[in-house]
C-alpha cells in the first residue's frame, strides 16, 4: 500500500463555496500626495529578492502542500491566435480537475474540490468557457481593453469590457495606457481605470500595468498604487507578451504598494504575477514572498493568482516525482 504524504499545516485550498468572498473594490479617490514620497531602491529590492528561497527552503511533504496551494491560485490561460473552442473546453476540463486521479488519490486530496483559480481567455472564447465551467465555482477571466497593447480607441475598450461581462466573464483583465505612466500623468491613468472599473459592474477588475514597459521600479510602484486608488481588485504585472514579464523584483515593488494601500484604506488588494512563471520552484518562490510580505491572508485565490499556461504541467510532474521517485514526460500531463 502506498503511504500518503503527511498533511502539513498549510491550508491547501479554500472552500469553493463562492467565486470570491469579497465584493468588488470601488475607487477611493485620487490622492496625488500618496505618490510624492515613492522611491524604489533597485539594489535593495534585488538583495531582498535574493533571500527568498535561500532562507526559506521547502522540502518533502511541505513542498507538496505548497505546490497544491499553487494549483488553486493559477489562472489557467490560453491567449493564442490559434485558440479554438475545443482547446478552451479541454482547458476548462483541466481547470475543474487539475490533477490526474492517481496523483490526487496518493496525496489524499481527491475530495477537496481542488480546482484552478480561474480560466483566462480572449473575449470570443468567453461563452465557450462559461458553458464548459457551468456548475462549478471556477470563474472565467477575459482579457480586454485592446489587450495586449491597450491602444485601441477608448470607447472600443469600454465596449469590450461590457461585452465580456455580458457574456458571463466574472473577472476582467485590462491593460493600462503605458504612456500615462511614462509621462507621469497619474490623474489620466486614474481616470482611465475608474472608467474601466465602472464598465466592469459586478465583475472583478485586474489591472495589467506591463511592468517591463514602464522604465523603472518607481514607475511600477506608482502605477500599481494609482490603479488601486481607481478601484482595481488586483494589480497584475504583465500581459505575458512583453519582452520582460513577471519577476520577483517588480513583484516586490507592487506588493509593498499593496501593503501601503491597506495601511491607508484598510482594503486588501490582490496580486497577479504573469508571464514566464513555468516551474513549481518559481511558484513556491512567489508564495513565500506573499507570505513574508503580506501574510497568510494573501495565500488564497481571492487575493493571489498566477497568470500561467504551462505552470500546472510542471507542478503535476513534480507531484508525480514525489509519488514515484522519477520524472514523467510532459505528455502524461496534457493541458489542452
Amino acid at each position: 500500500m502506498q503511504k500518503k504524504t503527511k498533511q502539513s499545516s498549510l491550508k491547501i485550498v479554500k472552500p469553493n463555496a463562492e467565486k470570491h468572498t469579497h465584493s468588488v473594490h470601488q475607487p477611493t479617490g485620487f490622492e496625488a500626495n500618496w505618490l510624492d514620497g515613492i522611491r524604489v531602491n533597485l539594489s535593495a529590492v534585488e538583495r531582498r529578492c535574493a533571500t527568498i528561497m535561500g532562507r526559506r527552503t521547502v522540502k518533502k511533504e511541505w513542498q507538496v502542500a505548497w505546490m497544491l496551494k499553487a494549483i488553486s491560485c493559477i489562472d489557467l490561460t490560453t491567449l493564442s491566435g490559434d485558440d479554438t473552442e475545443g482547446r478552451v473546453r479541454r482547458l476548462c476540463a483541466k481547470a475543474k480537475n487539475p490533477l490526474r486521479d492517481d496523483i490526487a488519490a496518493f496525496y489524499g486530496v481527491e475530495n477537496l474540490g481542488l480546482t484552478t483559480g480561474a480560466v483566462c481567455v480572449y473575449h470570443t472564447m468567453v461563452p465557450t468557457a462559461v458553458k464548459a465551467l457551468l456548475g462549478t465555482n471556477v470563474p472565467v477571466a477575459a482579457v480586454s481593453t485592446g489587450f495586449p497593447a491597450g491602444l485601441s480607441p477608448f470607447r472600443t475598450r469600454l465596449a469590450e469590457i461590457k461585452a465580456s461581462v455580458k457574456a458571463g466573464a466574472g473577472e476582467i483583465d485590462i491593460v493600462i495606457t503605458r504612456g500615462h505612466v511614462l509621462k507621469g500623468n497619474w490623474k489620466a491613468l486614474y481616470d482611465e481605470v475608474v472608467a474601466f472599473r465602472d464598465a466592469c459592474g459586478e465583475a472583478h477588475l485586474k489591472t495589467i500595468i506591463a511592468t517591463g514597459e514602464l522604465g523603472n521600479l518607481t514607475n511600477v510602484a506608482k502605477a500599481a498604487l494609482v490603479c488601486m486608488m481607481a478601484g482595481a481588485d488586483f494589480v497584475k504585472t504583465s500581459t505575458g507578451m512583453e519582452s520582460k514579464n513577471a519577476n520577483l523584483a517588480v513583484s516586490l515593488a507592487m506588493i509593498r504598494m499593496i501593503r501601503e494601500y491597506e495601511i491607508y484604506t484598510g482594503v486588501k488588494i490582490g496580486f497577479k504575477p504573469a508571464g514566464g512563471i513555468k516551474t513549481a520552484k518559481d511558484a513556491i518562490s512567489y508564495l513565500v514572498l506573499m507570505k513574508e510580505e503580506l501574510g497568510d491572508a494573501w495565500l488564497s485565490p481571492d487575493l493571489f493568482r498566477f497568470g500561467a499556461s504551462s505552470l500546472l504541467t510542471d507542478i503535476e510532474r513534480q507531484l508525480e516525482y514525489h509519488m514515484t521517485g522519477r520524472y514523467s514526460a510532459d505528455n502524461r500531463h496534457a493541458m489542452a
